[in-house]
């Protein structure tokens, strides 16, 4: 199973520049997770249109998609358990707050955004993913998602690096 994963496209109406990069980028992925600030619900609205989505609200998404999804969720895939989280909120760091958040969750993966940082490491047993941003890398050099592959005995993740 390969899942994409992508975070922060602060897209408001240029889905052009979004329909590409699924044709392109992401086009033979089984599934998408996105980890927040699609900024308006037509951003959401066509992903969740081409995709099998699954996915949680980040600090500057409007009304229209935080009634539409969660702040955070658990998914099952292929017998892994996913913790999907922006990242958002007032003390510490991105890393500590994710890891606050699923602290009393077995999970054997969090993904996460709002840094726009790539990022692919463990703690404390868990996989921490964040894909960056495909479309605003602020101060990054590459624009970055992430491939993820779950099989029955391995995980593997792709940190993708792109110029647009």
């Amino acid at each position: 199973m390969e899942i994409g994963i992508i975070s922060d496209t602060h897209i408001i109406k240029d889905l052009y520049k979004l329909k590409v990069f699924l044709n392109t980028k992401l086009k033979n992925i089984d599934t998408l997770i996105h980890l927040g600030d699609y900024k308006s619900i037509k951003a959401y609205n066509f992903l969740k249109e081409n995709k099998k989505l699954y996915g949680v609200y980040g600090n500057v998404d409007d009304k229209g998609i935080k009634d539409s999804i969660t702040k955070k969720r658990i998914i099952s895939l292929n017998g892994y358990r996913i913790g999907l989280f922006h990242g958002h909120g007032d003390k510490s760091t991105t890393i500590k707050r994710v890891l606050e958040e699923f602290k009393n969750e077995k999970v054997d993966i969090i993904t996460f955004g709002h840094s726009h940082k790539p990022l692919l490491k463990t703690k404390k047993g868990i996989l921490l993913l964040n894909p960056g941003s495909p479309f605003n890398k602020r101060r990054e050099k590459w624009y970055t998602y992430i491939i993820l592959k779950l099989e029955e005995d391995y995980i593997e993740s792709k940190m993708k690096f792109y110029k647009n």
